[in-house]
């Protein structure tokens, strides 16, 4: 029998934790699933596909930038969520192909219920508009939002969101980003994720209003942690959920897909023994 195996792709890789998560699952599971990471960049991501990718053996791959839209015409199948946002994280192995679908919703969502927030009140607001801006989104609209804020550098990026709202069912304002320290002092967010790469919102930090309620930030830019904006908003007086949270809960479900085809399915579980599984996970997080 082939030795069935997974990956991260991207680019660059070295600094992933996923294989830490994957491999802490794979244990508690009892499966033979070995996960690796793999460089690859949109320029070669044609030849991954035809030539390693391509080999027998493969489960699944976790796709991180900046492949997550660039996959997306390679696949058989997609999901309903990728054929709504247009951008992946998560490629699995199956009977009909390529199937890709995008946990990172799963990862926003429940790092934000994990962090206290079980009912929509208010506008969602969302910091940059790149692929996780789309899963933020869709994140909004299953936690139970209506309306959505998002603040951008770039108006154009902002637009290109607007087809996604519009399927999802939600108000898109767009803002720039200059108007983010406004909105979050006029009361009207109820919760807000950041999507920016690392550093990218330091300058944004330091303009900061005092919050005057724990208003929930989620920075999904974990490395270096905390970042700048992470540690101005809590100072600020509101709650910060690291992007270490939205990394653990979306490759919880990518285990859930990559173990189905094995004799221990991760969704299987019991939940008490499900609920090892996810320890075991955090553990590998320098949270």
């Amino acid at each position: 029998m082939t030795p069935s195996r997974a990956a991260v792709l991207g680019h660059p890789i070295g600094h992933s934790l996923s294989p830490a998560l994957h491999g802490a699952a794979y244990a508690v599971l009892g499966v033979d699933i070995a996960y690796s990471r793999r460089d690859v960049d949109v320029a070669g991501l044609p030849d991954f596909l035809t030539g390693e990718g391509a080999q027998p053996g493969w489960v699944g791959w976790s796709v991180t930038m900046p492949l997550k839209s660039a996959m997306v015409p390679h696949m058989d199948v997609v999901s309903p969520r990728v054929e709504t946002l247009g951008v992946l994280n998560t490629v699995v192995h199956g009977p009909d192909g390529l199937v890709g679908d995008n946990t990172d919703v799963d990862g926003i969502v429940v790092a934000l219920q994990e962090a206290g927030l079980l009912a929509a009140s208010g506008r969602f607001g969302v910091i940059g508009a790149g692929s996780t801006a789309a899963a933020a989104l869709a994140a909004a609209a299953e936690l139970g939002f209506t309306e959505v804020s998002s603040y951008a550098r770039s108006a154009a990026r902002a637009a290109s969101l607007e087809p996604v709202a519009e399927a999802l069912g939600l108000c898109l304002r767009r803002e720039p980003l200059e108007a983010l320290p406004r909105d979050v002092a006029g009361q009207e967010l109820g919760a807000v994720v950041s999507t920016l790469p690392p550093r990218a919102a330091d300058d944004l930090s330091a303009h900061l209003p005092r919050l005057g309620r724990r208003l929930p930030l989620l920075d999904v830019a974990y490395d270096p942690w905390p970042s700048a904006l992470a540690e101005s908003w809590e100072r600020a007086g509101g709650q910060v959920v690291s992007g270490l949270a939205m990394l653990l809960h979306q490759a919880v479900e990518q285990v859930h897909r990559f173990s189905a085809g094995t004799p221990h399915p991760a969704a299987d579980l019991p939940a008490v023994e499900h609920e090892r599984m996810v320890s075991r996970m955090r553990e590998t997080l320098p949270f």
